[in-house]
């Protein structure tokens, strides 16, 4: 709980009554690896703070290949207040520990704390700029260059995830990843 009011307070301010309000409506999930904290089709019904571990959006493309879209690691903000059909899976790529809060009471703690949806929308500003960093690049480059971009963008990931998530996100076989992976050594 403490990491996520710490992550919520670089946003903006909270009172102690505020705080309090969050924390009793917060509670703490756990995911083991390749659980999904959604599925394409299903409404998701919580909103989730990633405290430890690594998740990953995924689709499948007309050729039913799955293709891994983007990773998110400790302290990432996960949700959707639309009440529409998630159009991704966002699945553990390694076992996970998130405070989750129901999208009912992030609505109640939204109609109580005047400035909240001013913070989540600086929280979700930042989330935005830094997955435009991460993805635009990788659409013009080599196998080779996406590779070492990803090690530089993503630095604790490569030894925690399994490789074909990471050959899936940078659009390569794992089999070039190897190669690549290899030849740079």
């Amino acid at each position: 709980m403490k990491e996520f009011i710490a992550y919520i307070l670089q946003f903006g301010h909270l009172n102690e009554q505020q705080i309090n309000l969050i924390e009793s409506k917060a509670k703490v999930m756990a995911l083991q690896k390749d659980d999904y904290f959604v599925e394409a089709g299903k409404i998701l019904k919580q909103v989730g703070f990633i405290i430890d571990g690594i998740l990953r959006i995924s689709y499948y493309n007309k050729e039913g290949e799955e293709i891994t879209k983007i990773f998110m690691e400790e302290k990432h903000l996960l949700h959707n207040l639309k009440n529409v059909p998630s159009t991704e899976y966002i699945q553990a790529a390694t076992d996970c520990k998130l405070l989750v809060i129901s999208n009912a009471d992030w609505k109640e703690i939204s109609d109580t704390i005047i400035d909240w949806d001013h913070i989540i929308q600086k929280i979700t500003n930042k989330a935005l700029a830094q997955k435009l960093e991460r993805v635009s690049p990788l659409v013009s480059q080599d196998a080779t260059t996406r590779y070492l971009e990803f090690m530089d963008k993503y630095p604790t990931l490569v030894n925690r995830i399994p490789l074909s998530y990471i050959a899936s996100y940078l659009g390569i076989t794992q089999q070039s990843l190897s190669r690549i992976r290899k030849n740079i050594r």
